[in-house]
């Protein structure tokens, strides 16, 4: 048996060789993070295995993340057996197996190359990839979100400037009809002199026929009494924020199509559970990666950040602590919303939800509660593969 350990950089990775003997092939081969360097390392590996196949061949890397994915991806379509290690683990095997305070590239290779002999590494495989491009998708949707909040933030204070009696007029200033009045009457004053019958069509269009000729007038009027102070700049600005808003929107409406692909690709059992959405779904999978990870629902639990904290001083313990929020910041997010969601649609959680409730607990505390218990299902759904039951 061959074991290839890989230390992973930006612009070049060290190998490490040896064999199940422990004899060591070589330990100094650097390789450029290019098509080169790979196919340098694949031939190198290729003349060591002389007749032997490439099932003889083991090759671990540890989980760096975007570094890695190239090399990874590149050594699995070449059919090796690809392993990601966890780097804690990879640090911790290395100060057990050396009492040297001696950390380069070329040592990290070799600990990795040594440790393929335990159990400390996961085989990567399809899903793994699959799972890699829903969490490049989801951190990116993440962003987009960010960046369109951020846009919104702003066409609320150019509003105050301008035309701060809006808000209080429509069900919400960035509603898709008020987008449209704004882009083609950005300030009160081109409002309230603009032809009644104008002002009705434009709002009857930006609302699908829900707003008429009432809600014209009475725009009218609120704009003829205005407070608001823009001027030409502002009244730009509000228009390019708001068409910035509508083109990331639509990159987000792209992007979640992207998403749906991927995750109908993984044939998820999370899709089963009511109030689950591909995109509740996406966030959750991509934050799990592979369920074998997480021997028990407990892990999966602190995975999440979603276990209890303990405190305990003397003969005292604590019984009732928060919880330690750390781990996923996006999958105990992405929970506890679905816990809300789910509770509304499923008997069971509804249940479960209004008990915590009757015993005077705090909404917050209520739906940690339900996020736990949905954890400990997610768990059994992912490790069985099994589709969600209600329960009656």
């Amino acid at each position: 048996m061959i074991f290839v350990g890989i230390d992973v950089a930006k612009s070049k990775h060290d190998c490490c060789i040896l064999d199940s003997d422990g004899v060591i092939h070589t330990d100094s081969l650097r390789i450029n993070n290019d098509k080169e360097g790979f196919e340098k390392l694949y031939s190198t590996i290729l003349s060591i295995l002389n007749s032997n196949t490439i099932d003889n061949v083991k090759i671990g890397l540890e989980s760096t993340g975007h570094y890695s994915n190239n090399i990874t991806n590149y050594l699995y379509s070449k059919g090796f057996e690809v392993h990601i290690l966890n780097p804690l683990a990879t640090n911790l095997f290395r100060k057990a197996s050396t009492l040297r305070k001696t950390k380069t590239d070329k040592t990290d290779a070799k600990v990795i190359a040594t440790m393929l002999f335990s159990d400390e590494s996961k085989s990567y495989s399809p899903s793994s990839y699959q799972i890699q491009e829903l969490k490049s998708l989801t951190r990116h949707r993440y962003r987009m979100i960010g960046y369109r909040s951020k846009l919104k933030l702003s066409v609320t204070r150019l509003l105050d400037i301008i035309f701060p009696e809006l808000e209080g007029f429509v069900w919400s200033v960035h509603q898709s009809s008020s987008y449209a009045l704004l882009l083609e009457l950005p300030t009160p004053q081109e409002i309230s002199s603009c032809h009644l019958t104008k002002l009705t069509s434009i709002l009857k269009k930006a609302s699908r026929g829900k707003y008429g000729k009432d809600k014209a007038v009475a725009l009218k009027e609120l704009a003829s009494n205005s407070i608001g102070s823009g001027n030409r700049s502002t009244s730009f600005e509000l228009q390019q924020t708001i068409r910035l808003i509508q083109s990331v929107q639509s990159e987000i409406d792209a992007l979640d199509k992207q998403i749906k692909i991927v995750v109908d690709e993984l044939n998820t059992p999370l899709l089963t559970i009511p109030g689950i959405s591909y995109t509740l779904a996406s966030i959750i999978l991509a934050e799990i990666g592979e369920i074998e990870r997480f021997a028990t629902p407990a892990k999966l639990l602190a995975f999440a950040g979603m276990e209890p904290s303990t405190y305990q001083s003397g003969k005292f313990t604590a019984s009732k602590t928060p919880m330690v929020k750390r781990g996923s910041t996006y999958l105990r997010w992405a929970v506890l919303q679905a816990a809300r969601l789910v509770s509304m649609r499923d008997y069971t959680f509804s249940v479960y939800m209004n008990k915590k409730r009757s015993e005077g607990k705090h909404y917050s505390v209520v739906q940690s509660h339900v996020g736990k218990k949905l954890i400990r299902v997610i768990f059994y759904l992912l490790k069985n593969n099994e589709t969600f039951v209600p329960q009656s």
